[in-house]
Parts: structure tokens; C-alpha cells; sequence
């Protein structure tokens, strides 16, 4: 069963990290057109392969994503709302510098976060905007709704991505919710780095083609779409933002030119 859904999944779907979902929308909505204008549309070249993830602008220069999004070569779509069409909005840049974590891990999907430094700064407007990072260290609070929103598939079987910014809300649970999931599927979770995310009892998640979006609580980028079961269902594992916070200052501190 488990092969067959990877087989129906997105054709580049084997280029990730077994069961690192990239963050697909399930159970949402349409965006209202660049109110989140933080988000940004990845095209990524791997080999002779290319696939799609989300990510976020967090200064001029730098978006913030997975590390599993890596690619040899990667576009970045910001301003978009409709990433099939030449919208006056969207500015296209070629990212310069890809600075994965120094331990992530492709087999446990532990540090699953990438810096994204950009040919050239991003021209700020009402279309394309910063968000903000948390402080370090900091925790959401077990129960708080948080929203996500991607490019990804509506659903687990579906094959066609939608090319509209999609949303969707989620809850955010307590650590045990992960650890004490029946039949060990998050054996792998590691409290320190992962936030585990979306009721199990609601057909809400992201998911596949879309992966490196952030999980917004409030105004602030709390989480990074990383992983979860093959088949959609929720909850899903986000990278734990505020882990990263000294890591993410430091390295754009120090490639700032």
C-alpha cells in the first residue's frame, strides 16, 4: 500500500527523503491574492529533475526553507499568487548560495532547514514582504492555531498541483501527540528541533510539493514543513523555528555583504 502511494505521489517525489512530505495543502483554501506576502515558490533542478517547494522571505536576500529542498539549482518566485501566470507582481531570482544546516539528517529529517541566499535583494512592496522569526528558543504553546498555506496537491491521490496559493489551519499539539502515535511512525521526532502539528481527528495537513512553507502563528514564521506519513494523514512534522534562531542570525550575518 505504502509503495503504491509513493508510485501515485509527485513523479519527483523519490528525490526526497523517504516520507519528507513537501508541504501540499489538504483540506484548505484559496489564498486571498498576496496576503501572505511573505511566501515564496521554489523551482528546483536536482539532476535531471525538477520539483516544487515553498519557503519564506526573511531579510532582502534570504528565504528560509527545508534542507530536503536542495537542488543543484534553485529558482525563487516571490509575489506570486497564481505561479502560472506572468503576474506584474512577481519578482524571479536566482539564489546564489544554498546553506543547508551543518547537521541535518536525510534519514531522521532532523535540522531540516536551508538558507537561501539570493542573486539580489528583493525589491519590498505590497506584494512582497518580510516575516517575522521567532525569538529563540521560544515555544507555541500546545493547542494554538497556526496556518499554513502552498502550491502543493489538494490531496493524497491527486495528482494535479493547483496553481493558486492555497491555506489551511492547524493545530498545534504537545510533543506526546507525536511520540505516543500509535505504530511508531515518529520515531524519529526529536523534541528540541520538531513541532508536531494538525489534528489527527480533522483531514487538514500539508503534504507533497510544497515543503519549506512556514507554519505561521500570529505574524510569526514558528515552523518549516519537513515530514510525516506517506499518505497524508495528520499530524505532520515541522521544523521548530526558534531552535534554529542563533544558527540562522550567525549565517546571515556572515554572508551579508
Amino acid at each position: 500500500m505504502v509503495t503504491m502511494l509513493i508510485l501515485i505521489l509527485l513523479p519527483a517525489a523519490f528525490l526526497l527523503p523517504p516520507g519528507a512530505g513537501a508541504g501540499e495543502i489538504i483540506g484548505g483554501k484559496k489564498v486571498k491574492p498576496h496576503s501572505r506576502p511573505y511566501m515564496a515558490c521554489l523551482n528546483i533542478r536536482r539532476e535531471d529533475k525538477s520539483f516544487r517547494c515553498g519557503g519564506f522571505l526573511v531579510s532582502e536576500n534570504f528565504v528560509l526553507t527545508a534542507a530536503h529542498c536542495n537542488g543543484d539549482k534553485i529558482t525563487v518566485s516571490l509575489g506570486a499568487h497564481n505561479i502560472k501566470q506572468q503576474e506584474q507582481s512577481q519578482q524571479k531570482i536566482s539564489v546564489r548560495r544554498r546553506i543547508p544546516h551543518p547537521q541535518y539528517n536525510r534519514e531522521t529529517h532532523n535540522n531540516d532547514i536551508m538558507l537561501l541566499q539570493l542573486g539580489r535583494k528583493a525589491k519590498l512592496n505590497k506584494q512582497v514582504r518580510l516575516i517575522r522569526l521567532p525569538p529563540a528558543h521560544r515555544r507555541v504553546k500546545p493547542g494554538t492555531v497556526c496556518s499554513v498555506a502552498g502550491w502543493g496537491r489538494t490531496s493524497a491521490l491527486s495528482k494535479r498541483l493547483p496553481n493558486v496559493l492555497r491555506e489551511v489551519d492547524l493545530k498545534v499539539l504537545d510533543d506526546e501527540a507525536c511520540l505516543n502515535y500509535p505504530g511508531g511512525i515518529y520515531r524519529k521526532y526529536n523534541t528540541c528541533t520538531m513541532m508536531c502539528v494538525g489534528d489527527p481527528k480533522e483531514q487538514k495537513a500539508s503534504f507533497k510539493g510544497d515543503s519549506g512553507g512556514p507554519l505561521v502563528c500570529g505574524k510569526t514564521a514558528q515552523g518549516i514543513i519537513s515530514w510525516g506519513p506517506v499518505n497524508g494523514s495528520p499530524p505532520r512534522v515541522y521544523a521548530r523555528v526558534s531552535t534554529f534562531i542563533p544558527w540562522i542570525r550567525r549565517t546571515m550575518r556572515r554572508l551579508q555583504p
